[in-house]
């Protein structure tokens, strides 16, 4: 047999449709059996029904006009109870606001604020952008791109292009392996304004500068976590960090430029060769990279056939003799 539907929490205002049958089958009939009552419990929660005192099993109701004023005056009970508690609360605080003195709005916003919940995350950015009027500096991950919502993308195209019609100017870094993602590309092509992007082989964490003055950083690693962060030496920071790898970067919007090969080594394959010496694996290098890890394989298998290597241990020795990792090769 199938279980009867658990009965919903809800308010008198706002009872429910068995709870509404069953009392007025009461009404008319002057009494219902108890057993009846156990599919809308809430008829003896807000005193509707009460047992027949010569009969246990059998309920009978309370007029609606009595219950009317009772329910009225426990609820008159609860707003005299809010009036009372928002009465001491001001009386509390404004003896504290006299004892810490005045201070400015900008003096009470913190310098490091947590926000939970991508949409709530997202919201606070638009609130952000919203006043903005100057420059937006954005290092965005290959990571980012996973699997984010259209949403996402949608509103940061919003607040991004109402920047840029208020006359501000927006500087994006992204990894080499997004400067022909659908996603990157399609931005690029509907933005309007002073708008620049350009790429590296590998960029930090996510990170969001608006006017130089707030910004924001990933708390966790699935992005559910964010820092607002406000502390001017962290800001300062956060924009040499940013104006450093935006000179090292290569150009990819608006004018698009590819750095040249070496002895036949593409620069992907150069950044791959690095980390090689360096030691990591393969799934390090895919993820530092921004690629699955089946790309990153066969970029490898690529290098070590253009350096004519059988083995791992050999193309680590071929790649730091062949000379591919100094700069002024």
């Amino acid at each position: 047999m199938n279980a009867a539907p658990r009965h919903q929490e809800h308010g008198a205002e706002n009872l429910c449709a068995t709870g509404t049958r069953l009392y007025e089958q009461a009404l008319r009939d002057g009494r219902i059996p108890a057993a009846d009552a156990q599919e809308a419990p809430c008829l003896l929660d807000f005193g509707l029904l009460h047992p027949c005192v010569d009969d246990p099993d059998r309920l009978e109701p309370v007029s609606p006009v009595v219950a009317l004023h009772r329910l009225l005056r426990a609820s008159e009970a609860r707003v005299a109870h809010e009036r009372r508690r928002e009465a001491q609360l001001a009386e509390t605080f404004e003896r504290l606001m006299r004892t810490g003195g005045q201070r400015t709005p900008a003096a009470d916003t913190p310098a490091l604020r947590l926000l939970s919940d991508k949409k709530r995350i997202s919201r606070t950015i638009t609130e952000i952008m919203a006043e903005a009027g100057e420059e937006l500096l954005t290092i965005q991950p290959h990571t980012a791109h996973v699997g984010a919502a259209r949403v996402y993308h949608e509103e940061a195209m919003e607040r991004d292009q109402a920047l840029l019609d208020r006359g501000g100017r927006i500087r994006a870094l992204y990894q080499h392996t997004l400067r022909h993602a659908p996603t990157v590309i399609g931005r690029y092509g509907r933005l309007r304004g002073d708008v620049q992007a350009r790429t590296l082989d590998e960029v930090t964490e996510r990170l969001i500068i608006v006017d130089r003055t707030v910004a924001f950083i990933p708390a966790n690693a699935d992005r559910t976590l964010a820092l607002e962060v406000r502390h001017p030496a962290l800001i300062s920071y956060f924009v040499t960090t940013f104006d450093r790898l935006w000179r090292l970067a290569t150009p990819m919007y608006p004018e698009a430029a590819q750095p040249p090969s070496l002895n036949g080594i593409t620069p992907r394959q150069q950044a791959i060769a690095r980390l090689l010496v360096e030691g990591h694996t393969d799934a390090v290098i895919a993820d530092r990279l921004g690629m699955n890890i089946r790309t990153a394989r066969v970029h490898i298998a690529k290098l070590a056939a253009t350096l004519g290597s059988d083995s791992r241990a050999q193309l680590g020795y071929l790649i730091a003799r062949s000379g591919i990792l100094d700069p002024e090769s």
